[in-house]
Order: structure tokens, then C-alpha cells, then sequence
């Protein structure tokens, strides 16, 4: 971790470096992204993480303001490993959902105490950490950005009961995910069912086009629409899709397929 490098991007809001690290802030107790548009802490007052895993796991809280759930995914060029970044694709697709570390080790031919040690060195965080942090950040966004009911959130989101759902958010975000709905409620635009938009962000440098494609999973088929948002380093997706299951899957195929990881 370079530490010079990172606070040089942190004071320029640099969006080269987007999910490539975040920022905890010890006096508000809540973590960033280094593009958050709030006013720059003091430098004693901050700490780097190379995940948002490893700053939840530190304590603080994701910022309601930047949302750290939106960020670029953690690039596969962190760290020399090429088992994590193989764990980390797996991951994404959902691996630890109904499988352990060990069943996850095993899927890449090494050891589950291996793998942990590798997640810890590049990453801050173990492997079921970096799970849990993308089951949290995918279900707010399901909260910000649709009109699902929270048990569908829960398990469009990897949860396995409602009841985990609800502690999980008290932990991270000190607030009931009704609550956290309520809070968005004026931005959130109200749609069609089976009609969900999310916006996708990119580390610049970039070219981003129109791109569209018909999917079909688990027996049912849907369309895609991404489009790129003049001005921000951002795409936004149009998913037409009967089964809110589907959701993280569909997202996380879209991130690969443009290369959003």
C-alpha cells in the first residue's frame, strides 16, 4: 500500500483511483470513497484500506454520501496473486453464497488457510469478509434504487434470512434497512415491475457506447441496456428481467462483460 500515493488521490478526488482504495475517517467513524464530494478530512484523521471489506471489518460504517457500494470493483491488478483475483471472480458469482472457504480453496487448488492468508495480505479482509461486503453493498443498492420488498432484497442480495438481513444492516449502517429506504425515498424513481436501472461506475480513462443484449438464466429470459451518463464516469443499466433473483448475477455479468471489475 502506498500511502503518498493514496493521500495525493485523495486530496485531487482523483477517479483514476475509485474502488482501488477507500478512506476511513476516524472522527465520523464512516468510510469513503476517494471521489466523496464531503469535505477532506485532516490526515491524522484518516486510514487507507485496499477494500471496502477491510474498513468494514476496521469498524466504520459506509458514507451515506459517496456510497461506497457504487464504486468500482476491486481491480484484479491488487496484488501479484493470481489465485485471489481468480477467488474474487468466483466470489462475485456468488461462491461463498451456499459454499465455504474451504469448498472456495478447493474450486482453485489450494488451501483454505492459503487462500485466507493471501485475502489478508492484498486485500485486508478475509474471503467471507469480502462476501459479506458485497451481499451488504448489492442490497443497498436494491433499497436506494428499487421499490423491492425487503425479504426480495434479502434474497436478491445472497441473504439466507430476513432476520440476518436486518441485524447485518444495524451493524454496518447503525440503521434499519426500512429506515435507510425511507431516507432515499425522494430520489428513487418508481418503475415497472421486472424493470430495474443501476448505475455502473468506471475508472477513467474510457470510451463507453451503447450496448444491449438479450439474457436468459434459470429458464427465463430478459434484456440489458447499458448506456454511458454525459459528464460522470458512470453507465448506466437497464435490466428488463421477471426473476429479482437474477439481479446480482446479472450485474456482475454486465461488470465483466465491460470490464468493470
Amino acid at each position: 500500500m502506498d500511502v503518498a500515493e493514496f493521500e495525493k488521490a485523495r486530496l485531487a478526488r482523483d477517479a483514476r483511483y475509485d474502488g482501488r482504495f477507500f478512506i476511513g475517517v476516524t472522527s465520523t467513524g464512516i468510510y469513503c470513497r476517494p471521489i466523496c464530494p464531503a469535505p477532506s478530512p485532516k490526515p491524522a484523521n484518516v486510514r487507507f484500506f485496499q477494500s471496502a471489506a477491510a474498513a468494514a471489518e476496521a469498524g466504520f460504517r459506509p458514507c451515506l454520501r459517496c456510497r461506497p457500494e457504487a464504486s468500482p470493483g476491486t481491480p484484479a491488478w491488487m496484488g501479484s496473486s493470481s489465485s485471489v483475483s481468480r477467488a474474487l471472480k468466483l466470489i462475485g458469482e456468488g461462491a461463498l453464497d451456499d459454499a465455504s472457504v474451504d469448498d472456495l480453496a478447493g474450486r482453485l487448488g489450494i488451501g483454505s488457510r492459503h487462500l485466507r492468508r493471501l485475502f489478508l495480505r492484498h486485500l485486508g479482509a478475509t474471503p467471507v469478509a469480502v462476501a459479506q461486503t458485497r451481499r451488504v453493498h448489492f442490497a443497498k443498492r436494491l433499497i436506494d434504487d428499487t421499490d423491492l420488498p425487503m425479504t426480495e432484497v434479502a434474497l436478491a442480495s445472497g441473504f439466507s434470512s430476513i432476520r440476518r438481513f436486518n441485524a447485518t444492516f444495524r451493524t454496518l449502517y447503525g440503521r434499519t434497512p426500512s429506515e435507510l429506504r425511507s431516507a432515499s425515498a425522494a430520489s428513487r424513481v418508481h418503475r415497472a415491475p421486472g424493470e430495474y436501472v443501476f448505475r455502473l461506475s468506471y475508472r477513467p480513462p474510457a470510451a463507453p457506447r451503447e450496448y444491449r443484449r438479450r439474457v436468459s438464466l434459470g429458464g427465463r429470459t430478459g434484456a440489458i441496456a447499458v448506456r454511458p451518463i454525459h459528464g460522470k464516469n458512470e453507465v448506466e443499466l437497464h435490466i428488463d428481467f421477471p426473476e429479482p433473483a437474477a439481479l446480482l448475477k446479472i450485474v456482475n455479468l454486465v461488470r465483466q462483460k465491460l470490464d468493470l471489475q
